[in-house]
């Protein structure tokens, strides 16, 4: 199978490229390699797929609509994996335009590109935050989600969007992926696991936000790569639904929680870290920060429907994984 992935040079870009190569798959990559978080990280993972030979690497930015489009000719690829993105929830404070570049005009080139080529299968990353304001737990698919609390959530909900009417109009089989906190081995830098277990190594305080009390739905990045391998072969046709399906009326489209569904406290999470590292953390309680809901947990009785019961990983050992990859690349 040749598959075109946007956003290899990052955590989940790189994580599945590299199963799918390892599998003996053919893999185009897409990635700017954009320093919003440490390059050296996003060029030591390129450098790790760029030891198998069916791994070809072309960095340019989304933006780049001409060359984006040859690319995907090029590629001859039966299912694109479209990751890349302007990440994180507080940083779209900070930078707003970023997320307006990248997330809407950036796929908005990226669907352009789809309609050319007519892949298989358009597999398309949005996030667990486009379910804002939301209340009724656990959050399902055939939830409403307008109520957004970030412009990061709100530009992941608007590429819903577009991508809905592009398999409307143009018939390009498509599954949006909403992701829920997905850590492990190779993860980024600005995500809690990272900046905790770097900050208690050089014996700083950690800022618990929530006063501790959120929960998350964390996803352990093998899971979530072994549910996303099985996703790839099962594109939506339209008018044919499976159980608690959120299967668009009018389009072959349909959005997907991938996610363990079993919420954990932060401090539990906390105190995994610390019996990994066999450090205590020196916690700094903090109020809310704005853009940030105190509960996520994903309904995934859909994901089962359509793939099967998918791996969960424990915190203690997904935790436990990320530590020793972290000690191992860091030398500490």
């Amino acid at each position: 199978m040749k598959v075109f992935i946007t956003g290899t040079a990052g955590f989940i870009g790189y994580s599945v490229a590299r199963r799918l190569l390892e599998a003996g798959h053919v893999v185009v990559g897409y990635d700017a390699v954009t320093d919003y978080y440490d390059v050296a990280l996003k060029r030591a993972r390129l450098a790790e797929l760029a030891k198998f030979d069916q791994f070809k690497a072309i960095e340019a930015r989304l933006e780049e609509a001409e060359l984006l489009t040859a690319s995907l000719q090029q590629s001859e690829a039966e299912v694109v994996l479209h990751l890349a993105a302007q990440a994180g929830v507080r940083y779209s404070i900070e930078a707003p335009q970023s997320y307006i570049s990248s997330n809407l005009v950036g796929s908005a080139n990226l669907l352009e590109a789809a309609r050319a080529h007519k892949p298989r299968h358009l597999l398309f990353a949005s996030t667990s935050s486009v379910y804002g304001g939301n209340t009724k737990l656990p959050f399902s698919e055939r939830d409403a989600a307008d109520a957004p609390i970030s412009l990061y959530a709100a530009t992941k909900k608007g590429g819903e969007a577009m991508a809905h009417s592009y398999a409307h109009l143009f018939g390009i089989p498509t599954t949006m992926l909403r992701f829920f906190t997905v850590y492990g081995p190779w993860g980024r830098p600005d995500m809690a696991l990272f900046k905790f277990v770097a900050a208690i190594l050089e014996g700083k305080s950690i800022d618990i936000y929530g006063q501790g009390e959120m929960r998350r739905d964390f996803t352990f990045i093998d899971d979530l790569v072994e549910a996303l391998l099985r996703l790839m072969p099962l594109s939506p046709v339209k008018g044919e639904p499976v159980e608690a399906d959120s299967l668009s009326p009018v389009a072959p489209f349909r959005t997907v929680n991938l996610a363990g569904g079993h919420p954990e406290l932060l401090m539990d999470f906390v105190q995994a870290i610390e019996t990994s590292l066999g450090q205590k953390a020196n916690c700094n309680f903090q109020p809310m920060q704005a853009g940030d809901p105190r509960e996520t947990a994903a309904d995934t009785t859909l994901l089962r429907a359509l793939v099967g019961q998918v791996p969960r990983t424990p915190i203690q050992a997904g935790v436990a994984s990320f530590v020793d990859w972290y000690r191992q690349y860091y030398r500490c």
